[in-house]
């Protein structure tokens, strides 16, 4: 595993929760995205932390961006008690390094849920990324993530332009040279943990779908739902959905 790198942290929660859950946002994002995620688990009584990815938000900028170097980044960050992570949420690049990490290092945490995991990037979808982040970039304002997103809470659209403003350009860039291909399927096959996979709905944008979640979903361990309606952040696209979908894993 690649050396690995001190990842900045928010939480939410109290630090004396017996239950604690690592978030881990996409590429371009940073961890403040994942406060729907943070907020409800919180109020669950659990206590989240969401980590800034290397590159990302204040984390540390270097020059190694594979999915193996992400991921040795948060199979280093350890839950505040020592023991594993009751729960590991990521969501698309977050989701491929998380993937990564559980594999290689099965005690690192109890229980994962992957939100339109991006286990492995065609030239289309890489191609749509690539656009995306190039729109991000070219104006990181609140203005442009309102007219493209209007349905967005107020505080989403806040964090994303900030998330654009904060990230290294070059670090996206090199995220998706460095990963050709952008592949984590073996990984994904090698996960013992139990996994819950969040999709996105086809119809609007999903990044995980058809043979490829056939593929994935041949571990007997990991199931997976559909939010519909909601595209690649769902989280963020339908959030109440995904949330109800997130306890119905965790039962």
């Amino acid at each position: 595993m690649r050396a690995p790198v001190t990842l900045p942290a928010l939480s939410w929660g109290s630090p004396h929760a017996t239950r604690h859950a690592l978030l881990i946002h996409g590429l371009g994002s940073n961890g403040a995205l994942m406060w729907r995620f943070g907020v409800a688990l919180a109020d669950a009584g659990w206590q989240a932390q969401a980590v800034d990815l290397r590159g990302h938000g204040l984390a540390p900028r270097v020059l190694d961006y594979s999915i193996a170097a992400y991921a040795a980044d948060v199979a280093h960050t350890g839950a505040p008690d020592g023991d594993p992570w009751d729960l590991v949420i990521g969501h698309s690049l977050g989701a491929a390094a998380a993937t990564l990490a559980s594999a290689d290092v099965p005690a690192w945490t109890r229980r994962l849920v992957l939100i339109d995991p991006a286990i492995h990037l065609g030239d289309r979808d890489r191609q749509v990324v690539r656009n995306s982040q190039d729109r991000s970039f070219a104006d990181p304002s609140e203005d442009t993530v309102r007219a493209e997103h209007p349905d967005w809470h107020p505080q989403d659209i806040e964090l994303k332009a900030l998330s654009a403003r904060q990230a290294s350009r070059w670090a996206v860039e090199q995220t998706r040279i460095q990963n050709t291909p952008w592949d984590v399927r073996t990984s994904a096959s090698r996960l013992t943990v139990p996994t819950h996979i969040i999709a996105s709905d086809p119809k609007v944008y999903s990044i995980f779908r058809g043979p490829l979640a056939e593929d994935v979903l041949r571990n007997p361990i990991i199931t997976m739902s559909v939010v519909a309606g909601a595209g690649h952040s769902p989280h963020r696209d339908k959030p109440e959905d995904t949330l109800r979908q997130l306890w119905e894993a965790l039962g």
